[in-house]
């Protein structure tokens, strides 16, 4: 799972005068405003949403997932199956295993010519797979044991996995890279911690072609400013029709309208603007006839509050249920969204087949100052005369952070400061950059309270990289992870080990829900809302469409179209 939206701060400038009609853009140039700064652009380590956004039009993988919800093949040439034979149940040392062979398309190539061969997969799996390479989810690779090269073709390959797993084919997070530009690189600084990541050349060097395998390559990158993209070539597929793309970094949210509506920037990503500004926005495109399409769509993105599970105030569980029922998602979701977002009751969105809300299975916390304020007495904290709850002489105090210059989510924390204050609860807010907040605070476990951000992920998903608890970041797995609560349950750890070797639907839905049962009683995180992404296009671009999944709109940008 990758992977968290995050925006920056700039100053906030606004539009108080007309803006002259613009001409509509065309296929010579697209100008695209984004609010999060990318942090990498190596497939391997990269775990923000700007970095994928981007990447999807400069890098293919195997498979992906289309906006329908279906599993189809894009550097392969087919999806291997246990049905046509071309995967296989095997057994070694008395453990189900599975094999399969993947054969990538006759003419997949690097942006420099090099051909894209199962070498490149090996590579990256080598990579990916060492102890001083930090990436988001090392599972997804660790599961992949094995890779052999058929002996007459470099393109075909069988890949042996360390486990029978259902969704053994769902590679699409497991991208190769060149070995002929990134093994030389690996090999001198592989013994060093964060050697590799600071010395690939995706950061040395990004606008080397060889680097990319997409629609388009990188020719130019302007950190703080912008990244511009040209069409590759060498391409397997179709020629992109748009002959430049700049995707440029505008990070405070309320400046993206400004710059649309003065030609800066030609639309906004769905990266880009707050919810509140969306709908102000669309109102403003109805009543002035404006030339731009804004786009609502339900998504999987998941925001929530994570919570440092070994604060001392937050190890008990009444304290980080007596959260969860002092704030009226309800009210939230009403007042700052217009009902257009979903109250979130745990991690798996309604979009997923796995979702359930069935009070039997799922405990739901409906917003309760007297159920809040019976748990805080029970846990000890008693209501003071300055309104706020202490134990052994220590104020109920919690730091709060999240992304810095996101007017959202600053909404949010102002909203639930006051929910919270209600229930005598204090609660500082001390928010960060997002390079810093992704980049070394929550992918480090410095966070000291609660973190606000938010999960995208695609369906039917296995939520392994957020609470099991081999997934927690430490120094000993390289930082590796994304349990950043900390949360560890034995039951559920078992459940999600034997979810990913359940070949029966409904049997992995069941345990799910066990999942799901244990998640919402133990509240390890606050849900909050479902989010539905958002997006600005001109009305002449054609062939764009939202997935409300991880793999945004742009792992289809050759067939969009301004003409």
């Amino acid at each position: 799972m990758l992977n968290k939206l995050s925006k920056g701060l700039l100053l906030v400038t606004s539009l108080s005068f007309a803006t002259p009609a613009l001409a509509a853009p065309s296929n010579a140039e697209l100008k695209i405003g984004i609010s999060q700064e990318f942090e990498t652009m190596n497939p391997l380590i990269m775990t923000m949403s700007a970095s994928a956004y981007m990447y999807r039009m400069i890098g293919r993988s195997l498979v992906v997932l289309t906006p329908e919800g279906k599993w189809v093949a894009q550097l392969a040439k087919e999806i291997p199956s246990l049905e046509k034979g071309t995967a296989k149940i095997i057994e070694e040392g008395g453990k189900k295993k599975i094999s399969a062979t993947w054969e990538i398309v006759e003419n997949a190539k690097w942006g420099d010519g090099k051909p894209v061969i199962c070498q490149d997969f090996i590579t990256s799996h080598k990579i990916a797979t060492s102890p001083t390479v930090s990436v988001g989810e090392k599972e997804q690779w660790t599961q992949v044991e094995k890779i052999e090269i058929d002996a007459k073709n470099p393109k075909k390959c069988t890949f042996k996995y360390e486990k029978a797993k259902w969704d053994f084919y769902q590679l699409a997070q497991f991208f190769p890279v060149p070995t002929h530009l990134e093994q030389a690189v690996f090999d001198k600084y592989s013994k060093q911690k964060e050697g590799y990541e600071k010395n690939s050349n995706y950061v040395r060097n990004p606008t080397n072609p060889g680097l990319y395998n997409g629609p388009y390559v990188i020719s130019e990158v302007k950190l703080g400013s912008h990244v511009a993209f040209t069409p590759n070539p060498h391409f397997y597929g179709k020629q992109p029709n748009i002959k430049k793309i700049i995707v440029k970094l505008i990070p405070n949210t309320g400046t993206l309208e400004a710059n649309l509506r003065s030609g800066t920037i030609d639309m906004i990503s769905v990266l880009g603007l707050d919810f509140d500004q969306a709908l102000a926005f669309e109102k403003k495109t109805k009543a002035e006839n404006l030339p731009y399409v804004v786009h609502f769509v339900p998504s999987v993105t998941y925001e929530h509050i994570d919570l440092k599970l070994n604060n001392p105030i937050l190890k008990d569980v009444r304290v980080r249920k007596a959260l969860l029922y002092s704030i009226n998602r309800e009210d939230l979701v009403k007042a700052l969204f217009e009902n257009k977002q979903q109250v979130a009751i745990h991690n798996v969105s309604p979009k997923d087949p796995w979702y359930t809300a069935d009070p039997k299975i799922v405990t739901l916390y409906r917003y309760s100052k007297r159920e809040a304020g019976k748990l805080l007495d029970e846990a000890g904290w008693k209501m003071g005369a300055d309104g706020y709850r202490s134990k052994d002489g220590k104020k109920l105090s919690l730091i709060f952070q999240t992304t810095a210059g996101n007017k959202t989510r600053e909404l949010v924390q102002v909203y639930l400061q006051n929910q919270w204050k209600q229930a005598g609860i204090e609660v500082l807010v001390k928010n960060e950059p997002a390079r810093v907040f992704f980049g070394d605070t929550m992918s480090k476990r410095k966070f000291e309270g609660l973190a606000l951000f938010a999960w995208v992920s695609s369906p039917e998903n296995s939520p392994r990289s957020t609470v099991y608890s081999k997934a927690i970041p430490n120094s000993s797995n390289g930082w590796s992870g994304q349990n950043f609560h900390g949360w560890s349950n034995p039951a559920v750890d078992k459940d999600l080990e034997a979810l990913d070797l359940e070949f029966n639907a409904a049997k992995r839905a069941d345990l799910v829900h066990n999942i799901l049962k244990a998640y919402t009683a133990e509240v390890p995180v606050l849900p909050l809302f479902y989010r539905s992404d958002i997006s600005v296009t001109p009305k002449n671009l054609k062939n764009y469409k939202m997935a409300g999944h991880q793999f945004y709109e742009t792992n289809n940008v050759e067939d969009w179209n301004l003409n």
